[in-house]
């Protein structure tokens, strides 16, 4: 590669890059605008955005002009025309950008600069539309690569794990190593050609017998393990993403998906899928809503639970909690609720130590996911409903 060019402008490295023609060219441009993006400050980014976002925009007249020929003379190159017109600048550039080999990482990087630098209602936000759909494409399940995280795995995929690990903190070599070593637990990851040392998301399983209801229990380095063989339930405990800068690309609902697939063909004794699963935003609702957990008794703790995962609505009518609208989203339905299920100090504060159970029935998966995605309707066991019930019957006689 060429030295970097000294003193040549972002903007004109950019134009450079879009009216190249020649292979190696545009390599060494593509590579020349990524190292003056990495040295920027936080100020100097946030102006990079803005340019892409005015400078690299779409030009509104020739969508207009594309339109109007569409319209009246319909066909296949008009289509062309329009759809081309449509497209802004910044796409065309991050596509040449990609081009370098391991820029794709560093695009995921700029775009979670994007998310942390520019809020949403500032005019150069309107750029992270064009990374969603990029990104969309890129790393869509066709390109994605499941491979499972064992103790033998390489050490610097294994201190990624531990690093990006977001429900459950690992504190040590040794804690990971209860996590991936023993016959009856397994981590896996989806992970994708264009960055093979980098996982995406991860999901962490532990094989037992029934369906777990204490995350202490699930890690405690006093269990005695079981032979998979002799499991009959997996509990999905943990699933972290683990790239800021792509916040928003799904790829939970495939990697539990395919998990169940790949376990059900390794130990066909396996009959339950289950999570064991957070409530992040629960001790915040009860706040809201005038509830002093001081105040609550055992069930009625596990009542409240059970109304706000069944009933819980934000303001624009989506559901409260992100963990519930991720797992009732893929199909599954809200199962049992439990005290004093995660006894640390982050699950103590955030959900005063309850989890919940989120069953993954395939006989109903569809479903269940197509009632709550059309009429946001909540997927529980009878138990649940009538914790609920019971919530909402005692609020009534408290109110009336």
């Amino acid at each position: 590669m060429a030295a970097q060019p000294a003193g040549v402008a972002i903007p004109q490295l950019i134009d450079d890059l879009l009216s190249s023609k020649g292979e190696i060219t545009g390599l060494m441009t593509a590579k020349h605008i990524l190292d003056r993006y990495a040295a920027m400050n936080d100020e100097e980014k946030v102006g990079f955005f803005a340019y892409l976002a005015e400078d690299l925009d779409i030009d509104h007249a020739a969508v207009e002009g594309a339109l109007a020929t569409l319209k009246t003379k319909p066909g296949r190159r008009s289509y062309d025309a329009f759809m081309a017109a449509t497209e802004p600048r910044r796409q065309e550039l991050a596509r040449r950008l990609n081009r370098l080999p391991g820029a794709t990482r560093q695009l995921v990087d700029m775009r979670a600069d994007l998310l942390r630098l520019v809020p949403r209602d500032d005019p150069a936000g309107r750029i992270d539309g064009d990374f969603r759909h990029l990104f969309a494409s890129w790393f869509n399940r066709g390109f994605l690569v499941l491979r499972r995280i064992s103790w033998e795995s390489p050490a610097h995929i294994l201190e990624k794990i531990i690093r990006y690990e977001a429900v459950h903190a690992i504190t040590s070599w040794e804690d990971l190593r209860r996590r991936v070593e023993p016959e009856d637990r397994r981590c896996f990851a989806f992970f994708h050609p264009a960055m093979p040392d980098e996982p995406l998301i991860f999901v962490e399983v532990a094989l037992t017998k029934g369906i777990a209801s204490s995350v202490q229990d699930l890690l405690s380095d006093e269990r005695t393990p079981l032979l998979a063989h002799q499991a009959d339930t997996a509990i999905f405990y943990s699933i972290s993403n683990c790239q800021a800068g792509l916040a928003g690309i799904s790829f939970g609902n495939s990697l539990i998906k395919q998990v169940v697939n790949d376990l059900t063909a390794e130990l066909p004794g396996l009959s339950t899928f289950s999570t064991l699963s957070p409530m992040p935003l629960f001790s915040r609702w009860l706040r809201e809503q005038g509830l002093p957990a001081a105040d609550m008794t055992a069930p009625k703790l596990l009542a409240a639970a059970a109304h706000y995962l069944t009933s819980a609505r934000r303001a624009d009518g989506n559901h409260y909690d992100p963990v519930a609208r991720f797992h009732l989203g893929n199909g599954a339905l809200v199962h049992a609720v439990h005290a004093q299920a995660d006894v640390s100090a982050r699950g103590r504060t955030e959900s005063l130590g309850v989890m919940t159970n989120y069953l993954y029935d395939h006989a109903g998966l569809e479903q269940h996911h197509e009632r709550f995605a059309n009429q946001r309707q909540v997927a529980a066991s009878p138990q649940v409903q009538s914790l609920a019930q019971s919530f909402q019957s005692v609020e009534v006689r408290q109110n009336a």
